[in-house]
């Protein structure tokens, strides 16, 4: 299977006004306009979706014959191979839909935001699927890079996706030199910190970190992620997903933002 890469640039207003199959995965060629948004399916436990704004389709994976898959976004999965999605600016009802042939369509999420117009954006299916209800909870963050890119350095912040967890902080230490940054401050469910400076890298080569999490004036890892590879000149996102109570589920996600 191939993913729809080209997904990172669609959705025109005229989309939006119901000219196509509503179901259809939009494959436009021309500049990205509008806001700019990524999809993650953080949702512990969750179902393979389809995320939808409004009923119009942003992600969506193809097989070999041109026919739609079933497999969706996978749990710690991010759509659109990664990229941004780009859609008028406006308010929404972000949601995932089951994209397996049981359940096939239900919507387990739904979150209304508004985006702006020039702006990026971060949506997150979150917390523990409830898989009676068949429901999982979300959010959106503003992903505010910064105007200008530092090539001396990688920029990095948190998010925390975790539902049952205390606010953390998120803590990145140098392989090499030792030296250990606190990446912003603390962040709670559904926050997310300050894009910062994590010092000086050299150019062109990636350099090492081992990264945790914390409570405010503690210092017991709650989460840990060693061997992360930040390049100078790159803005990276480190998502905390899965369940505070079970070790096994927990993940600090690296994501490039830029």
């Amino acid at each position: 299977m191939k993913k729809l890469t080209s997904i990172a640039v669609l959705l025109a207003a005229s989309m939006l006004a119901g000219c196509f199959d509503k179901n259809a995965v939009a494959d436009i060629t021309g500049p990205a306009t509008g806001a700019r948004i990524k999809f993650f399916n953080f949702g512990v436990s969750s179902p393979s979706v389809n995320f939808y704004a409004n009923d119009t389709k942003v992600t969506g994976i193809t097989s070999g014959t041109g026919v739609e898959s079933n497999s969706g976004v996978a749990y710690g999965g991010v759509g659109a191979g990664g990229y941004y999605s780009a859609i008028p600016g406006g308010s929404y009802t972000f949601n995932g839909r089951i994209t397996a042939v049981t359940d096939n369509g239900l919507q387990v999420m739904k979150l209304t935001s508004t985006i702006e117009t020039g702006k990026a954006y971060s949506f997150y299916m979150s917390g523990i699927y409830d898989a009676t209800a068949k429901s999982v909870e979300g959010f959106v963050v503003e992903d505010p890079l910064p105007a200008t890119i530092d090539w001396t350095q990688a920029t990095v912040r948190f998010v925390n996706a975790v539902s049952n967890s205390q606010p953390m902080i998120l803590y990145a230490k140098n392989q090499t030199t030792g030296v250990e940054t606190a990446i912003g401050g603390v962040v709670a469910y559904k926050g997310a910190g300050v894009f910062t400076p994590m010092g000086v890298l050299a150019t062109g080569v990636a350099s090492t970190y081992d990264l945790s999490t914390r409570l405010a004036g503690s210092s017991t890892n709650i989460m840990t992620r060693t061997g992360m590879t930040f390049s100078a000149g790159r803005t990276y996102t480190i998502a905390a997903r899965g369940n505070i109570t079970v070790t096994s589920t927990q993940l600090l996600d690296n994501t490039a933002n830029r």
